[in-house]
């Protein structure tokens, strides 16, 4: 009995291809971007092409379109599934599957960072990687994996921190889960996994999401504010913010969720080591949401998620108590 897996394609720089002198796009099907990976007798690779497009044009209602499919194969019998796309927005389509990813089964997401018409194109590599992981018994329970590069990473963590290098993806303060040798995956820890989240029919909740700056303004948290249901603030150092700033966030906090980050890119958000108006201490105690270790990006999808489900404001502290 050959064992299944499901690989759905979305497009990306994997996919793409130019004339001389015109840049990329993508163009490269599902069987044409399978035919360069060699696949065992015993293993039966299922195609599911959904979007063809660059993973900057995806959108919530493509990411829980996947999230139905990649469940669809699983309780059809497929051993593992796996998502092809652009690496622009990987780290967060990655995470928003893993929220509701209730299986033990693999979704593995994979891409390239040198399209195929360049010398030495990674996408044949990663996507031959994306399937080991898919049917291995050691990745199982894993949730939602990022495999490039030969590592593996956990979608909690991952980020990409550079615009062009295979290397691109990393995971800040925890590292990969694993590394392919030899063809094969080997996990190296196993991170903790917080129970699957039922996700929405739709996201239609707007999360907006502001970075502190050198002498920012105040008028842009409530300009951003004014036309969001939630709001994630990417605050200084361990989660600091100009007094001013400050004062337009609690203000904010009064009628929505607003969830301090850090716009460090790794670390937590403190609780009582600063005090002062505009500290963590502050604004902790004003009513944003500390959210720990959870980056900017990945919080704006958790509060989205829970607003979209009608979580009220004790469930939000609570949820990001837990995942951050």
């Amino acid at each position: 009995m050959s064992t299944r897996v499901q690989v759905i394609f979305l497009g990306g720089t994997i996919g793409m291809t130019g004339a001389p002198g015109q840049g990329a796009s993508p163009r490269l099907d599902a069987a044409e971007l399978l035919a360069g990976v060699p696949v065992p007798d015993d293993l039966e690779v299922v195609p599911l092409e959904l979007l063809k497009v660059g993973s900057s044009h995806l959108t919530f209602a493509h990411v829980l379109e996947v999230a139905r499919a990649a469940d669809r194969a699983v309780q059809d019998g497929a051993t593992g599934v796996v998502v092809v796309q652009g690496t622009d927005s990987m780290e967060e389509t990655s995470y928003l599957l893993d929220l509701g990813w209730r299986h033990d089964a693999p979704l593995v997401l994979t891409g390239a960072m040198r399209n195929p018409g360049l010398p030495g194109p990674d996408g044949p590599a990663n996507l031959a990687s994306a399937i080991a992981v898919a049917v291995s018994p050691g990745c199982r329970g894993l949730g939602a994996l990022v495999v490039l590069n030969d590592e593996l990473h956990a979608a909690r963590h991952v980020a990409k921190r550079h615009t062009s290098l295979p290397s691109a993806f990393e995971s800040p303060g925890a590292g990969p889960v694993g590394r392919m040798l030899e063809g094969t995956p080997v996990v190296t820890y196993r991170p903790r996994r917080q129970p699957a989240m039922p996700l929405p029919e739709r996201l239609d909740r707007r999360v907006g999401l502001v970075t502190a700056t050198l002498d920012d303004d105040p008028a842009v948290v409530r300009a951003v504010a004014g036309v969001c249901d939630g709001l994630v603030v990417a605050g200084f150092g361990a989660g600091h913010l100009k007094a001013d700033v400050a004062d337009a966030a609690a203000e904010v906090a009064e009628r929505m969720p607003v969830v301090l980050t850090s716009r460090a890119g790794a670390g937590s958000v403190h609780t009582r080591t600063y005090g002062g108006k505009g500290s963590e201490e502050d604004l902790l105690g004003r009513g944003l949401v500390n959210a720990g270790h959870l980056a900017p990006l990945k919080a704006r999808l958790l509060l989205a998620v829970l607003l979209a489900n009608g979580a009220r404001h004790d469930t939000v502290t609570e949820t990001f108590t837990r995942h951050g």
